[in-house]
């Protein structure tokens, strides 16, 4: 699977993608060349400093918005998006890393061999539910990134990893406006649309995504019809 899959993303990547310079192979191990990234991983900003007030939250997660609109352009699901794989420089631009587990958005499917790929706590309804994924999995883990960087907190959590997958097939998330105060309803919306069990409900693309993010940001009201 790497010999496949990494040559694709050793390829032009924005700004808001660490870069893969080359691939290849030394003896039995294979390798990849990438671009160091100096700075903290978002997962360490979140420890240290969230709540975030919204205003830097969404400035954040914009950036990963337009990384993985980037990603989902060229037919690749990143599949395993989560704070500890963005990576924060010193002058605050994030950087989306680790697409060594990124599939076709053709080919895409929840198991290798049996296992759950991406990481419970942000993994998306159909991932959990070993069902076929698009790139609006991304989009559920960004919405999950998003809910976190302004409550301190992600909407599922349990005891053992099957107990949160299932939380996440089941169980609405709590409003983040019932854990921290200040967060709009307009940017609520945002977020549990994003986090919308039904992929029929949620964002169709980063794009629209994105666009209501500026829709908050300029005051304006946020439309979620659903099913």
């Amino acid at each position: 699977r790497f010999r496949r899959e990494a040559p694709s993303a050793a390829s032009p990547s924005p700004q808001n993608i660490v870069s893969i310079y080359d691939v290849g192979k030394d003896g039995d191990s294979d390798y990849i060349v990438m671009e160091y990234v100096k700075g903290f991983t978002l997962k360490e900003i979140i420890r240290s400093q969230a709540p975030l007030p919204p205003e830097r939250a969404i400035f954040i997660v914009r950036q990963i918005g337009e990384a993985l609109a980037h990603a989902h352009a060229n037919n690749i699901i990143h599949r395993d998006i989560k704070p500890q794989n963005i990576l924060v420089t010193m002058d605050g631009r994030a950087k989306v890393t680790d697409f060594g587990i990124a599939r076709a958005a053709s080919s895409a499917s929840l198991t290798h061999t049996g296992d759950i790929v991406g990481s419970v706590h942000y993994l998306s309804p159909e991932q959990a539910k070993g069902a076929q994924i698009n790139e609006q999995s991304d989009l559920y883990s960004l919405g999950i990134i998003l809910y976190e960087l302004l409550t301190g907190k992600v909407p599922h959590d349990g005891d053992t990893p099957i107990t949160i997958a299932l939380k996440h097939i089941q169980e609405e998330a709590v409003l983040p406006g019932k854990i921290v105060s200040g967060i709009s309803r307009e940017l609520e919306t945002v977020i549990m649309k994003a986090l919308a069990k039904s992929v029929e409900e949620r964002y169709k693309s980063a794009e629209e995504f994105l666009r209501d993010l500026d829709k908050v940001q300029s005051g304006q009201t946020i439309i979620w019809d659903r099913k």
